[in-house]
């Protein structure tokens, strides 16, 4: 039985939309704020009590820096 509330979603943006979406993040963390996000269709609300990290994945063909928020969700 597959668990409905497992998901992985990669979505491209255009930079202005990416850019968009950056400040009004910056703005929810430096505003002691909940983040509101739209992703692929989906409403997605990160909590203040979120923790941010900085990832960077290199290979022989390309090179990835992932901006993560993780928080535990409360059932």
């Amino acid at each position: 039985m597959t668990d409905k509330r497992n998901r992985d979603v990669e979505k491209e943006y255009p930079k202005e939309e990416f850019i968009a979406k950056l400040r009004r993040l910056a703005d929810a963390i430096e505003n002691n704020e909940r983040f509101e996000i739209s992703i692929a269709g989906k409403r997605i609300y990160v909590p203040m009590r979120a923790t941010f990290t900085v990832e960077h994945e290199k290979s022989a063909e390309e090179e990835e820096i992932e901006f993560q928020i993780k928080w535990k969700s409360i059932s």
